[in-house]
Formats: C-alpha cells, sequence, structure tokens
C-alpha cells in the first residue's frame, strides 16, 4: 500500500503521528479543513429537536467528518480556530478561554478513533461515547466550575444528575445518527481521495443491525424518560 495510503491499527505509532503531519502540510487537506471549518461555525447553532428540553447539535457530524479525514494534528487546529471564529462571529456569553479545550479534545478524540483506520460501526459508536462522556461530562463541568468561580463569582456542581441523564440520553440517538451519516459520506471521500478505508459503506452484519435498532429503540425510551423527568418530576 502506498505510504500516503497506510492504515493503522490503533495511533500509538511513529508513522501514524507522521502521517498526521504530512496531511496538516497537504494544501488539498487544510483546503478542506478550511471548508469544514466555516461550515462548523456556520451550522454550530442550529440543533435538532428531539423532545422537550433535548435537541442533538449538529456541528458533531461536521466534527467526526473532518477529523476522519484529516487527522489529530490537523483537528487540533480545525477545533481552535472553529472555536475562536464562532465566539466572535455568534457570541452566546462572556468570551473564556478555557472552553477550547473541550472543542480540542472532542476533535482529537474523534481523530484518534477514525483517522487512518477501517471505519466500523462500533468504532464510530465508541467514538461518540468518548466525547460524550470525556468532553460533555468531564471538561465541560470542570471549565464550567472555574467560570462560575472567576467570571460569575459563583459556585456550580461538578455533577448534577439532570446533565448525566440528560447526555446519556442522547447519546444513542446521536451514536445512531453519526453511524448513518458516516455511512453516506464514506465512498464520497474515498473517491476524492481523502480517506483511504476503501470505497465501499460501513460493513453490517446482523450484530450491527440489531445493535442500530436497540440503540434506536434505547434513544426514544431515554427521550420520553427524559422528557417525563423534566415535565412532570420536576415540578
Amino acid at each position: 500500500m502506498n505510504q500516503n495510503q497506510q492504515l493503522f491499527q490503533t495511533p500509538f505509532s511513529g508513522a501514524y503521528w507522521r502521517c498526521a503531519w504530512n496531511d496538516f502540510k497537504n494544501p488539498k487537506i487544510l483546503i478542506v479543513a478550511a471548508l469544514l471549518i466555516a461550515l462548523r461555525v456556520a451550522i454550530k447553532s442550529i440543533a435538532i429537536p428531539v423532545g422537550p428540553y433535548l435537541n442533538i447539535t449538529v456541528g458533531f457530524f461536521v466534527n467526526a467528518l473532518g477529523a476522519m479525514i484529516f487527522g489529530p494534528v490537523t483537528a487540533i487546529f480545525a477545533a481552535a480556530v472553529s472555536d475562536t471564529l464562532g465566539c466572535v462571529l455568534f457570541p452566546t456569553g462572556a468570551y473564556f478561554f478555557p472552553f477550547i479545550f473541550v472543542e480540542i479534545a472532542g476533535s482529537l478524540l474523534f481523530a484518534l478513533m477514525l483517522y487512518r483506520v477501517q471505519v466500523t460501526t462500533w468504532r464510530v459508536i465508541v467514538s461518540r461515547f468518548l466525547v460524550m462522556f470525556v468532553c460533555n461530562l468531564v471538561l465541560n463541568p470542570a471549565i464550567l466550575i472555574l467560570y462560575n468561580k472567576l467570571v460569575l463569582g459563583g459556585e456550580y456542581a461538578f455533577f448534577t444528575l439532570p446533565r448525566m441523564i440528560k447526555n446519556l440520553c442522547l447519546f444513542p440517538a446521536e451514536a445512531f445518527l453519526l453511524v448513518l451519516f458516516l455511512n453516506v459520506m464514506i465512498p464520497i471521500t474515498s473517491k476524492l481521495g481523502l480517506t483511504f478505508g476503501g470505497s465501499l459503506k460501513m460493513q453490517f452484519t446482523k450484530r450491527h443491525i440489531v445493535t442500530l435498532i436497540v440503540m434506536a429503540l434505547i434513544a426514544a425510551a431515554a427521550v420520553a424518560f427524559y422528557s417525563y423527568y423534566k415535565v412532570v418530576l420536576s415540578k
């Protein structure tokens, strides 16, 4: 296989990071990164309502696609640029620099799971779970504690049951939709020479199909439970 099209089992090799660095210097990849950064900023505030108080933001689809194409080095750069541009062009409150690390971590985790590998259903699901856990349940609350203490002069709880329930409710739906989205995009990126796992879509065995159906059912049940929790139990 051409070194430029090399695939890896894990990111724990020098060759993997050399490929990521070479892609960071590749004009074609940088043009794609710039386009995806612009798209990511433009759709940052767009969300799909799936129930009362529950919305799926669509930015992570572009985030995952970009990370899969250009790898961890460019992903870190793209995340930093898109977060900064988003705050400048579409401010939603006081700017607090440490929030940039949430964006960087999400892009990095997607890249480590999806770049230069044979993308599978399990990899996509696990990548979304890692981003949800590390970014939404660990990093974001930690930075919010710092933000509330330094900027607002108040307190913020690291662990809250509603936040955990919300993220666990959204995860099955987000993972399910991400699998479907990347399954459509992989043949396109392969034909454009942006990814190298083959032009075929992700292979779906009976186990994969059952898993996706179960996840869709879990997502529906989770949304119903969260809606009930917010509307009825929180009164």
